[in-house]
C-alpha cells in the first residue's frame, strides 16, 4: 500500500472544497492507488507532468478538479510515497 503526506497548502485547499468535490477526489484516489500498484495510470485520471515544475504531476479528478503531487522518498520498503501538493480547479496550476 502506498504511503502519502500532504503539504499544508494541500490541506488548506482540501478544506475549501465542497463535500461533493471531496467525494469525487476520494473516488479518483481509490483508482489512483490501484494504478500506482500496477505502474500504469488509466486514461480517465489524466495523470501528466506539470510543465513548469519538473517532477510534479497533475491528476484530474473531475472536469475542472485537479490535484498536484510528486513522488517522495520511500517510507515503507517497496511502497511508493506520494506527496500531495495542491488541490482545486485548474487555477492551482498557476501558483507555486
Amino acid at each position: 500500500m502506498p504511503t502519502y503526506e500532504a503539504t499544508p497548502r494541500f490541506t488548506t485547499d482540501l478544506n475549501r472544497l465542497t463535500p461533493e468535490q471531496r467525494r469525487r477526489f476520494r473516488q479518483a484516489v481509490n483508482a489512483f492507488v490501484d494504478d500506482l500498484r500496477t505502474g500504469r495510470f488509466r486514461a480517465g485520471l489524466r495523470v501528466k507532468g506539470v510543465r513548469r515544475a519538473p517532477g510534479v504531476f497533475e491528476l484530474t479528478w473531475d472536469g475542472n478538479g485537479r490535484a498536484t503531487w510528486q513522488y517522495g522518498p520511500e517510507i515503507v520498503i517497496g511502497a511508493q510515497h506520494i506527496i500531495w501538493r495542491r488541490i482545486g480547479t485548474h487555477d492551482i496550476l498557476t501558483g507555486p
